[in-house]
């Protein structure tokens, strides 16, 4: 049986393979951040020849840490679906389920001894917590939605999520118009516990929605199967709702009118 080693190692054997070690490195984590993504970006950001990228991509297909998807190309763009990577389940596993085993067996315990409740409560401290450490720097960047999600990407990355933004535009040329945003998790700590525990998930879209102060909808999550935890945010704040028409009591008749109303 061959044994595989985890990419992020340092192999001694020699300047030149510790150096072939560190830009596999470099290729697994930009997969990790940027995936779906093409062998040709892959190249571009890391400044790798195409025939260097294709060398250390079989690699580590061949090691299991990252597939091929197919993707459909974008609206307007014609052909077969385009060929991209991501990471695998066992690349996943590599880069930090080292105590899934005992977190489960844990939130299975709490479970049996106080019920699904106690459970959502457990998520919820944890979720408390890293609103206690993103909120003063989120809230630092200002009220727009537009300069706190960067600031949000950037501690998500810092704590093991792989965050990075697409920009969702409407209109061509000189009229396209930045709308929205999609925020893409390439990685998630709690993978595995989240595709058993779905509140995982569902507690961490609320306080996305809260450190940004917008509605959000969570497009897509690893836990469900995607390859990407997606989260659409929309880069205006919503419009006040309107308020209903003041109420007058009329106090010779004891009967409320609405103020402004014409027969």
């Amino acid at each position: 049986m061959t044994q595989t080693t985890d990419p992020r190692s340092r192999v001694r054997s020699g300047p030149r393979a510790e150096q072939e070690e560190n830009t596999r490195s470099r290729v697994l984590g930009a997969v990790l951040e940027h995936g779906p993504v093409s062998a040709a970006d892959l190249g571009e950001m890391l400044e790798l020849t195409p025939a260097a990228v294709r060398r250390h991509l079989d690699a580590l297909e061949q090691q299991h840490y990252i597939e091929v998807t197919m993707v459909r190309r974008r609206a307007g763009g014609a052909g077969r679906p385009a060929r991209r990577y991501v990471v695998a389940p066992e690349g996943h596993a590599k880069l930090g389920d080292d105590y899934l085993e005992i977190a489960t067996d844990a939130l299975e315990a709490i479970r049996r001894a106080a019920g699904p409740e106690a459970v959502r409560a457990f998520i919820q401290e944890r979720v408390d917590r890293l609103e206690a450490a993103y909120r003063p720097v989120v809230e630092a960047a200002g009220e727009d939605v537009a300069d706190r999600l960067p600031v949000l990407v950037g501690l998500l990355a810092q704590d093991g999520f792989a965050a990075s933004t697409n920009e969702v535009a409407v209109g061509r040329g000189d009229r396209r118009t930045i709308v929205s945003a999609q925020l893409c998790q390439g990685h998630c700590p709690v993978r595995e516990l989240a595709a058993r525990y779905p509140q995982f998930c569902e507690l961490e879209t609320e306080l996305i929605a809260r450190l940004l102060g917008t509605d959000v909808r969570r497009l897509s999550t690893q836990a469900a199967g995607a390859h990407v935890c997606t989260t659409h945010v929309p880069l205006a704040r919503p419009a006040p709702r309107p308020t209903d028409s003041p109420i007058a009591t009329d106090p010779t008749t004891d009967h409320t009118t609405e103020e402004g109303r014409h027969d």
